[in-house]
């Protein structure tokens, strides 16, 4: 399986969260995650400019390959060993519902992270602090 690069909202408390929650499944390594808001994205060198990258998920495949939105999550659940959650995110039939609510999401996942991002954020870190 070949290794995927994750691009997120580092300034984003609900992706901060999943990026937390990923990184603790990712015993294969077969995950890596950079912040688009860091000096480490290079948007030249992924050909996705920052914007691009904050409006539809990215990742990228060792091999250069870049995908986006819905196909993302169900390569990176696959990765961190979430067979289930792979699956759901697959389904060609969820796709149009997966992709319209991701959508809504990435266009306001400030205004809902301030909502649920925080409590996400206590979770996650609790559940890690219990490992």
């Amino acid at each position: 399986m070949k290794k995927l690069t994750m691009f997120y909202d580092g300034l984003c408390p609900l992706c901060q969260a999943e990026i937390l929650f990923l990184s603790d499944r990712n015993q294969a390594g077969l995950l890596s995650f950079v912040d688009v808001n860091s000096n480490r994205y290079n948007a030249d060198e992924v050909g996705v400019s920052c914007q691009q990258a904050l409006d539809s998920m990215y990742a990228q495949y060792d091999d250069g390959e870049l995908i986006n939105g819905v196909d993302v999550f169900s390569a990176a659940y696959a990765r961190a060993n979430l067979p289930k959650l792979a699956w759901l995110f697959s389904r060609s039939s969820l796709r149009p519902i997966l992709t319209l609510a991701y959508r809504f999401f990435a266009k306001n996942r400030h205004a809902i992270s301030g909502l649920f991002g925080p409590s996400a954020l206590w979770l996650v870190n609790t559940t890690r602090k219990h490992k």
